[in-house]
């Protein structure tokens, strides 16, 4: 995907350059000044060529660091990795020990944040310092954030922006459909319903404050507790809200706007029935597999995102012999997949619902659909005079962002358990 923005991208900014071009020609071959009108028209069209440049080299930074980052999860960090990871951790360092105010800012395209909107406070002292292992600030926030939501590492869409105004994304609700025409006769006009998906940004922020003494204890490794804790703090705020969020003060969750796969019959409410039986069992999963139209099956990001438990329970799912049949339905998946079912792998997500009475308890389609929109990235900042009386320093973290599932066709559906 986001090889594809950079494409576009580049093509809207090889438009506006060419209508540029065609102006100033045609005035220079009339020998004449430019009209008011195409001054103007050149005028905006070099301020949208300004804008197309940045938007590019943000859009290939954010991969490059995608491609840095992966690398270092998956165990095979390579030197430039390791350098952006040592000039972290040494800016870090400098805001501790240096007494630096200056704000740290991490990007990284498949960022989750964490816990709930608003300040989570939490005061730390010397007398608990043996929980903190040596470890990589840049790497331990990462795989915080990665641990506390799935729904990025299925395959969303994400936007960066350097601004945090309301960008409109455009949604299609219904689309254009052709039909045969007789010689002669009147083409019926057929337009796609048409409207725009809001992402505003919300801020999640999270407050910790350390004891002077603990800061300037160097045997103490406190980049690796602060990268832990802000990992899952803003992590956990807004993966809850990626998957249930109302849309009313907080982002629109996948399943405010996800549609009906498959229900369960009477006798499902907090299982998948029995294997055995008929439209029971895996039978369900593959119901809900098969409620979605082929061009979302086939997207690269399409795939199932559940709980641990359901997915679980998926597995000791056993036939009317006793053997155990989920273990073989639920296969091994691709990196940074929980497994995989029907092909497509499998993504683990806390927020999911668990099983339950009319619960949505699996997710399956094109993730690449629901869009999340950051503002630049995670901000660090330290303050020494927020809690002086105290002799405490303050860190804080904030995430701005947001996030709609632009397509309402059916590009995202959901499996439900019965009511009883």
């Amino acid at each position: 995907m986001p090889s594809e923005l950079v494409r576009r991208v580049k093509e809207n900014r090889t438009a506006a350059w060419n209508e540029a071009k065609r102006i100033a020609d045609r005035a220079a071959e009339e020998d004449r000044a430019f009209t008011a009108e195409e001054d103007s028209r050149t005028r905006k069209l070099f301020a949208d060529i300004e804008l197309f440049d940045e938007r590019i080299a943000q859009l290939e930074d954010d991969k490059r660091r995608a491609d840095e980052t992966s690398a270092i999860l998956s165990g095979y960090g390579n030197a430039r990795g390791y350098r952006i990871n040592n000039e972290l951790a040494d800016s870090f360092r400098s805001m501790i020990l240096e007494r630096n105010p200056r704000p740290i800012d991490v990007r990284w395209e498949n960022a989750r944040s964490a816990y709930q909107p608003g300040l989570e406070r939490r005061n730390l002292v010397t007398t608990s310092p043996a929980n903190m292992a040596p470890v990589s600030f840049y790497g331990r926030l990462v795989e915080h954030m990665v641990e506390n939501s799935a729904v990025l590492r299925a395959g969303a869409t994400l936007l960066t922006t350097t601004s945090g105004e309301t960008l409109r994304v455009p949604r299609t609700s219904a689309l254009s459909t052709a039909s045969i025409v007789s010689e002669g006769g009147t083409i019926p006009a057929s337009d796609p319903t048409l409207s725009s998906v809001p992402l505003g940004a919300f801020k999640y922020a999270f407050l910790v404050q350390v004891s002077s003494e603990l800061v300037q204890d160097s045997g103490v490794d406190l980049e690796g507790y602060l990268a832990r804790e802000a990992g899952q703090a803003i992590g956990l705020g807004l993966g809850a809200h990626l998957v249930n969020g109302t849309g009313s003060g907080q982002p629109r969750g996948v399943i405010l706007d996800a549609t009906t796969g498959a229900t369960g019959p009477t006798g499902t409410a907090t299982s998948f029935g029995s294997q055995g039986t008929a439209g029971q069992g895996t039978d369900l999963i593959y119901d809900l597999f098969g409620s979605l139209a082929e061009p979302y099956v086939l997207q690269p990001a399409s795939g199932w995102l559940l709980r641990n438990a359901t997915l679980t329970a998926i597995r000791k799912l056993k036939a009317t012999t006793g053997e155990v049949a989920g273990t073989e339905f639920v296969t091994d998946g691709p990196a940074g997949a929980s497994g995989a079912m029907i092909g497509k792998p499998v993504f683990i997500d806390p927020f999911v619902p668990a099983m339950g009475a009319s619960a949505k308890s699996v997710l399956f389609g094109d993730w690449s659909r629901y869009f999340v929109r950051m503002v630049n990235g995670i901000r660090f900042e330290r303050s020494d005079d927020y809690a002086f009386n105290s002799d405490l320093v303050t860190f804080r973290a904030i995430l701005r962002a947001d996030a709609a599932l632009v397509d309402t066709t059916g590009a995202i559906k959901w499996f439900a358990h019965s009511a009883s």
